[in-house]
């Protein structure tokens, strides 16, 4: 189905602070790191969120520190504060260059081991949301994995981090014929999970074509947004280890055609919301 400027707008489903923080870093960040309130307004309004929303999705990157307010007359002009800068900044490097590990596996897997208590239930959440932000699956909850042995340093960090390293083993390691690599695989991540999740990214803008500056402008948001998730729940495994015809790939590809095929249209209606309130 193509997309075109009179398509009805699906109904948000995402908050609109994260749907901005998108845009802030699609648009803003390569466009001079400055916007108008009313750019914002008018880009969130495109797809589907109320002014109202709009504004309490600026007041709170503001409260957060990513961008600050600059008053000319009667307007405000928005700029990205350092910090923003740099969240952005780090964002759109993991974003863009996710999918691109391309080093052969060698077979071995880095195995983390930690006892935390049963009384420290807090620290052991904090432990398996940081190594999982890593990349790292789990075999329990305090056995996590991981087929790139380049991720010791981050596990070191994260150990040190919460003062956990007197309890942890950190091991180089290779499975042996009672589990072999494919059972250690299917027991630390849900790959088909995963692999529906990319299957139907590719059916959702495998069909969009989208028509004028506008469309463009709302489906590369659209776009991106749906594809930040996959840095933080895909663990880029080796090739060795996927299995036939990994969605993920034709994920990937269709990600980098929709991006480089929209992007000039989308930064002519950004450019033309600027403009039209520069004025």
């Amino acid at each position: 189905m193509t997309q075109t400027a009179s398509t009805p707008r699906p109904r948000p489903t995402e908050s609109a602070k994260s749907v901005l923080l998108t845009m802030l870093g699609e648009f803003v960040l390569p466009n001079g790191g400055e916007v108008w309130t009313g750019t914002l307004v008018d880009g969130l309004a495109a797809l589907g969120y109320s002014d109202r929303n709009a504004r309490q999705a600026i007041a709170r990157l503001r409260d957060d520190g990513v961008i600050a307010p600059e008053k000319h007359g009667r307007k405000t002009r928005w700029r990205l504060t350092d910090d923003g800068d740099r969240l952005l900044r780090d964002g759109a490097e993991r974003i863009y260059q996710f999918g691109r590990r391309t080093e052969p596996w060698d077979g071995r897997w880095l195995v983390v081991v930690c006892s935390i208590p049963e009384s420290q239930r807090e620290k052991r959440r904090r432990f398996q949301t940081q190594l999982a932000f890593a990349g790292f699956g789990f075999l329990s909850s305090t056995i996590a994995v991981s087929p790139h042995l380049s991720a010791e340093q981050t596990a070191n960090e994260v150990l040190e981090r919460l003062r956990l390293v007197d309890m942890a083993i950190v091991l180089r390691a290779e499975t042996g014929m009672v589990t072999p690599d494919g059972e250690l695989l299917g027991r630390s991540w849900d790959l088909d999970a995963l692999g529906s999740s990319y299957e139907q990214f590719v059916a959702t803008f495998g069909a969009v074509e989208p028509v004028g500056p506008e469309t463009s402008f709302c489906e590369m948001i659209r776009l991106v947004h749906a594809w930040r998730h996959f840095p933080f729940s895909d663990p880029e495994l080796p090739a060795e280890l996927l299995p036939p015809g990994w969605a993920g790939n034709v994920a990937r590809h269709l990600f980098d055609d929709a991006r480089v095929t929209w992007s000039t249209e989308a930064t002519v209606h950004y450019k033309r919301l600027e403009a039209r309130h520069d004025r």
